[in-house]
């Protein structure tokens, strides 16, 4: 007779081993606990879709041109493409825009590069005095802010652009931190208002001008030299403006052997550019800084080191600040 007895070794060494997998179940276990405690959790985790968004600038044309003449002939070309999903645009005065959603299959590296060939296609079509190609972007969830810090105080915005400036560069310096934008900041420039009747009296250009601007604000490398101890020095010539003073007394041209000067011919000013971005809290001046953090990174980790060096800065410099 033959026997139906069979035995399962592993069952077998189990029971005879029950120490031993008692070891093993407790091992598992924490490794579990341990490696669920490391996965990144985050509120709002990396999102890739394949969206691409082009946008074109045409200034001086309305909003029913935009659409005649710029974003028909882009969306003709672009609903050829395979793997295109939905198409949506936007005519604006002087802008339009073009977003091309493709089905998710399709990679998003990819999808840019076709929508590329299609615009290229499409040029032939667009009007040809456009200021600037069409502007090409794929649509990245991971570039939107994760927190906004509004910084305020009894200062001036100048005072505050270098609170702000510090407190960008340390957050930047966190590996979590991709970047660092300062909204509502003044940008320092130097302005040079040429007086136009001046000028035409001197015989002066403002290629002139422009031309001595830049041969007298720049660095130029010498060489190198050899030491008596036989190592070999690099030599540079440094020529950039320190002051405005310099700039004013740049010399310009001659005129009958009798030198003309910037400052005789236009007034120089230490000053800023023109506002384009603007911050209020409270109806009150803030500069804000909008901070992106790095693909992959855990979102309350950086949170919570941005937090750390904003309350730094805020009993520092004496700083109202809000997130």
């Amino acid at each position: 007779m033959q026997d139906t007895n069979k035995e399962f070794k592993p069952s077998s060494w189990s029971i005879d081993n029950k120490t031993s997998i008692w070891i093993i179940s407790i091992i598992i276990t924490l490794w579990g606990i341990i490696s669920y405690n490391n996965i990144p959790k985050e509120s709002f985790p990396d999102i890739s879709l394949p969206n691409v968004y082009v946008s074109v600038v045409y200034p001086g044309t309305s909003p029913k041109d935009m659409e005649n003449l710029v974003v028909r002939p882009i969306e003709k070309q672009c609903k050829g493409i395979a793997g295109v999903k939905k198409l949506k645009s936007n005519s604006l005065q002087d802008y339009a825009n073009v977003i091309i959603e493709f089905n998710t299959d399709v990679k998003i590296e990819e999808a840019k590069r076709k929508v590329k060939d299609a615009v290229d296609k499409a040029k032939m079509d667009l009007p040809q005095d456009l200021p600037q190609d069409p502007d090409i972007q794929e649509i990245n969830f991971a570039d939107l802010p994760i927190m906004y810090v509004n910084i305020s105080g009894d200062y001036d915005l100048n005072k505050l652009k270098k609170y702000a400036d510090d407190a960008k560069d340390k957050i930047e310096g966190m590996k979590e931190i991709r970047k660092v934008d300062i909204i509502g900041a003044l940008e320092r420039e130097i302005q040079v208002n040429v007086d136009m009747l001046k000028m035409q009296a001197a015989g002066i250009s403002m290629y002139d001008i422009d031309r001595s601007l830049a041969s007298e604000n720049k660095t130029v490398p010498a060489g190198s030299v050899r030491m008596q101890d036989g190592t070999r020095r690099t030599l540079s010539v440094s020529g950039e403006f320190k002051n405005v003073e310099q700039i004013k007394n740049i010399v310009v041209s001659s005129i009958y052997g009798s030198p003309v000067y910037l400052k005789d011919i236009a007034e120089v000013k230490d000053g800023f550019k023109e506002q384009e971005s603007y911050a209020r809290l409270n109806h009150d001046p803030v500069i804000t800084l909008s901070i992106v953090k790095r693909s992959g990174a855990n979102l309350i980790e950086a949170s919570d080191k941005v937090v750390a060096i904003v309350d730094e800065f805020k009993e520092k410099a004496g700083l109202k600040i809000c997130r």
